[in-house]
Formats: structure tokens, sequence, C-alpha cells
């Protein structure tokens, strides 16, 4: 069975930093295009994502946080992170970790997602 696990996500001032952290379990790639590994928030009325990887290694990331997020794996494979810096109130947010298990490509929708990390709270103040 596969799981996310996440860890990370506070409260912070308007201007500070954040790194989440998702754990992934049980899973062993089988598709030789790849998989992703994903964040998403609310964004407007949709959960959709605002960073995402490819194992091969491509990134891409929604424009209200390009030049502000990275996204990263470890060298184990089995843990993904996310930092947002500049943190502004609109970060506000749900912050969930979302597995891909077959994609040659990683979609922004949340539809496309197998397996999902338990959600973590960011708080922004001003």
């Amino acid at each position: 069975q596969i799981k996310l696990m996440q860890s990370g996500g506070d409260s912070v001032q308007t201007g500070g930093s954040i790194r989440l952290s998702c754990v992934i379990s049980g899973f062993t790639p089988d598709f030789d295009g790849g998989y992703c590994l994903s964040w998403f928030r609310l964004i407007g009325p949709l959960r959709w994502a605002v960073a995402t990887l490819h194992s091969s290694g491509k990134t891409t990331y929604h424009k209200s946080v390009t030049g502000r997020a990275s996204i990263s794996m470890d060298g184990g494979q089995n843990t993904v992170y996310f930092n947002l810096t500049d943190l502004r109130p609109s970060d506000t947010e749900t912050y969930s970790c979302a597995l891909e298990k077959r994609g040659t490509w990683c979609s922004p929708s949340d539809s496309y997602y197998d397996a999902w990390g338990q959600g973590t709270q960011v708080t922004v103040s001003a």
C-alpha cells in the first residue's frame, strides 16, 4: 500500500519561509515513462499543483509561486520537499503532496494522482 506522510508547515510571518516534506513508502516505479510527485493547494476553487517534479528531474511551478518555490527529492528517492520563500498571506492554505504512479508528464490537475498525503496547514500572518 502506498503511503505519503507529510511533515512541516507552520504559522509564519510575511516574508518568512517554509519547508514541507513528504515521505513516500510502498511505491515501486514500474513505468518506463516515469512518475510524478507534486504539491497541491487550493487555487481559487480548485485544488491545483503549485509544484511538480517528474522522475526525469523536470520541474514546473504555478505562476503564483514562481521564483519563490522549489521542489526536490532526496537521493534515496523516498522524500520529496517543497520550499517556499517570501511568504505572503495569500500563501495561507493546506498543502498536500501527491503521487502519480505512471506519467510521462506531470499534470497540475488533481484528477491524475493516485495517492495523497494527509495535508499540512501553512498560515502566513501579515
